[in-house]
């Protein structure tokens, strides 16, 4: 079979469920090595992360992505092995992939050949890699983006690798991401007796009108590039397991998807105001995963990237910032175009997740045609 496929299958058979790399990174770093890249493996607290850059001076195209996995789940749901990989009717199957060890590989597969055609290309091209994307993500890309923060690395444009697709390779590239600002609530009341709810205060009657008025608030219009913002309750705990026990602690979890129509300290205030009209005894500890990031129309590599799925897959792709987080809201901030471009994203975190062999065969070809349009006169 073909090199991309070869590296996807043997990345596949690393089991590096979050934050594990697994031996992951070295494998790569190994090969960008022996065709030119300077390596540089930056491990923060439990998690390995890898820079690998070829050439000189300016502009910076940066390819990103993550070798880390979510668990497999029960293995005995899956048709074949998790992290055996295995090809029936058009498709490899196997944890991660399509997120993202297909496009990884890809990646890798895509630069090798790159440099080795245009070895004295302009400017640089680089991979970042991690193994903290799909948990916590503190000492991956967050921390890498501080690192350059404090070595003056300046990325012109990033290239992700997320799975992006809908139904065929190309068909939809990410230009943008809503921001994730995340709130637990903690409202305090009496515990008691439910025979005596005059001797206690039940913070579940008390928390629910307010919660219902953030549950219904419109809290934005949103505009041309984001939809409004959406606020959803994920979960609510309370009570002592005993039917005859008023709690004396209400917790919920809830978070806002954001796009530029507002701010996550806006956001924050208003949360903050309803509950004091409330008169709620009421804590809150916020967690702002990302801000909201966009790569305006006429940015180099968003024409590049759209001009390449055009040409290279025949399709106009739509332009969008929907879906979740990436890692790229943590490069964006360092002032660089991010775009995001990988398979289709179906089956991502399923059971029988898959790609489609003929995609992954196309996606160094993408890869390498973005590199060459950005960085070869």
């Amino acid at each position: 079979m073909s090199e991309v496929f070869d590296l996807t299958c043997q990345l596949i058979r690393r089991r590096s469920v979050t934050p594990d790399d697994a031996g992951c990174l070295p494998s790569i770093a190994e090969r960008l090595q022996r065709v030119g890249f300077r390596i540089e493996h930056l491990r923060y607290d439990d998690v390995d992360n890898l820079w690998a850059v070829h050439g000189q001076g300016g502009p910076l195209l940066m390819f990103l992505g993550h070798t880390d996995v979510v668990p497999s789940g029960p293995e005995e749901s899956w048709h074949t092995p998790p992290f055996e990989p295995t090809v029936h009717d058009g498709y490899l199957y196997g944890r991660g992939t399509a997120d993202m060890k297909g496009a990884v590989a890809a990646m890798t597969v895509a630069l090798e050949a790159f440099v080795t055609e245009h070895p004295e290309h302009a400017g640089r091209v680089g991979l970042l890699l991690t193994s903290d994307e799909e948990g916590v993500a503190l000492h991956g890309v967050r921390e890498v983006a501080e690192h350059f923060r404090r070595t003056g690395e300046t990325i012109d444009w990033c290239v992700v690798g997320e799975p992006s697709a809908k139904e065929r390779l190309g068909d939809l590239i990410r230009v943008g991401r809503r921001g994730s600002l995340s709130g637990t609530l903690t409202v305090r009341g009496v515990q008691g007796h439910v025979a005596y709810p005059d001797k206690a205060l039940n913070p579940i009657h008390a928390a629910a009108p307010a919660l219902a008025q953030l549950a219904g608030q419109a809290w934005d219009n949103g505009n041309a590039d984001f939809p409004p913002t959406s606020f959803q309750i994920s979960n609510i705990h309370a009570g002592t397991g005993a039917n005859n026990v008023i709690p004396g602690t209400l917790t919920a979890l809830f978070n806002f998807r954001f796009g530029t129509a507002s701010r996550a300290e806006d956001l924050r205030r208003r949360v903050e105001a309803v509950l004091d009209a409330h008169g709620l005894d009421w804590q809150i500890d916020w967690q702002l995963s990302g801000e909201p990031f966009l790569t305006p129309a006429g940015g180099k590599v968003r024409e590049t990237v759209t001009a390449v799925c055009r040409d290279l897959c025949g399709i106009e792709p739509e332009q969008s910032t929907g879906g979740g987080t990436s890692d790229g809201r943590f490069i964006a901030p360092l002032g660089a175009e991010v775009v995001e471009l990988g398979p289709v994203n179906a089956t991502i975190h399923k059971v029988d997740e898959c790609v489609a062999l003929a995609d992954l065969e196309r996606l160094p070809e993408l890869y390498k045609a973005i590199c060459a349009r950005l960085l070869v006169g």
